[in-house]
């Protein structure tokens, strides 16, 4: 890999920061609320406990992103791209999750456009999981220009598998 998959990435409105150890407790005010995660295929990370793996995931990764508001330096969530595949020149971008005072007000579509737009300079297919159940999400992925292309039982970091819908967007459609 010739590429880092955690830059610092940014447009006018937010900044995409590498996940730090330190950025536990700010990013767990945003994840400890139940509605957060309700459609998500593990509803119970809003627990401390739980969410303590999500976040040891996210580190061990060393693909994960700390989503910040550029005029209030507010932390809005979390994503990150993992999984890269180099001989199949794919990656994947996943674990999203941002507070719900921000749902709605165009977070994801940006954050993912940064994503896409700097991952496409070194690989050909993005791939993303989202719960059966996550139908916001589902919805999101459509709105980007993703292809639905199955259904797959994913294995979260730390957690039992799920049914997950499979999204992919190829480099040439983007």
């Amino acid at each position: 890999m010739n590429f880092s998959i955690q830059p610092i990435l940014e447009n006018e409105n937010f900044k995409l920061i590498p996940l730090q150890e330190n950025d536990f407790e700010r990013l767990y005010v945003v994840a400890s609320d139940p509605k957060v995660w309700e459609q998500h295929p593990n509803k119970e990370r809003y627990k401390r406990e739980v969410f303590e793996n999500f976040f040891k995931g996210a580190m061990e990764s060393k693909g994960a992103f700390l989503v910040v508001s550029k005029d209030s330096g507010e932390v809005l969530g979390c994503t990150r791209f993992y999984d890269f595949d180099e001989e199949n020149s794919s990656i994947l971008i996943g674990y999203t999750f941002y507070g719900t005072d921000f749902w709605g007000k165009n977070v994801n579509p940006q954050v993912k456009k940064l994503m896409l737009n700097y991952i496409f300079q070194y690989v050909e297919t993005v791939i993303f999981h989202v719960g059966k159940e996550n139908i916001r999400s589902q919805v999101a992925m459509e709105r980007l220009g993703a292809e639905k292309v199955g259904e797959e039982e994913i294995a979260y970091f730390g957690e039992l598998p799920k049914i997950n819908v499979v999204y992919e967007i190829r480099k040439e459609n983007w």
